[in-house]
């Protein structure tokens, strides 16, 4: 437990890096994979006959989600106390930025199990035909999907904030700030993209233009934490 005490060191930052690789390892295969082999667009039945088919794969796509929770709450703190020397204030905002996210990401799951209980052949639900337990689980899953528009305006926040605070702390790369700083704006790109711009083409490669940079500016941060850290580390005793 003692690498949690110096926000500084190398070793936190490395710390911080592999929460950051638990998120997207675990975020891969339960944001992209599952929902991959087992959602059918527009289909609720051919998609409700596939959870209830693969019961298991579903419900491990569930501990994915909430792994990456778990791992958000530490990454989020940590976070916060390797940057709170360079702006406490903007630090804490960021923090609560990706803590809100995380929340919502939380909520999400009670919509996951909601899905999964639809899914279910039990007794109690009887009372609703199969038609209706496949439209119900279906707006389930679509309300959980919902919440990726909510979260992704939280994330830009986050990102945008710490993108600066990477530039002027001037311990990691200014490029990989910058990156996601701009690049944070791919993300709110999307969300309004599921409203405002439906199906336009151009709009969906300016979104894809941001969400690449952002992409390579959390990749590459998150690798430099793993692998160097910080380029000059401070430990307090």
């Amino acid at each position: 437990m003692q690498l949690f005490n110096h926000p500084q060191s190398r070793s936190y930052a490395r710390t911080t890096g592999l929460f950051y690789l638990i998120i997207a390892l675990a975020g891969g295969f339960s944001i992209l994979y599952v929902p991959s082999v087992l959602y059918v667009a527009d289909d609720p039945a051919a998609t409700m006959n596939a959870i209830a088919a693969n019961r298991g794969l579903f419900t491990l796509g569930v501990a994915g989600e909430l792994i990456i929770v778990i791992a958000e709450l530490f990454a989020t703190v940590m976070l916060y106390f390797m940057f709170k020397p360079v702006n406490a204030t903007l630090s804490l905002v960021a923090a609560f930025a990706r803590l809100s996210m995380a929340i919502v990401m939380a909520v999400m799951l009670f919509f996951t199990a909601i899905a999964l209980a639809l899914a279910s052949d039990v007794a109690w639900l009887g009372v609703f035909s199969a038609e209706q337990r496949f439209a119900l689980s279906y707006l389930a899953l679509d309300a959980h999907d919902f919440g990726v528009v909510i979260w992704q305006v939280f994330f830009t926040v986050h990102l945008f904030i710490l993108g600066n605070l990477v530039i002027r702390s001037g311990q990691f790369p200014k490029l990989l700030g910058a990156l996601m700083a701009v690049g944070a704006f791919g993300y709110l790109l999307d969300s309004a993209g599921q409203f405002v711009f439906i199906g336009d083409a151009v709009f969906g490669m300016v979104t894809g233009i941001f969400l690449a940079i952002v992409t390579f500016g959390e990749v590459g941060f998150a690798l430099w934490l793993l692998i160097k850290g910080p380029k000059t580390e401070s430990v307090t005793a």
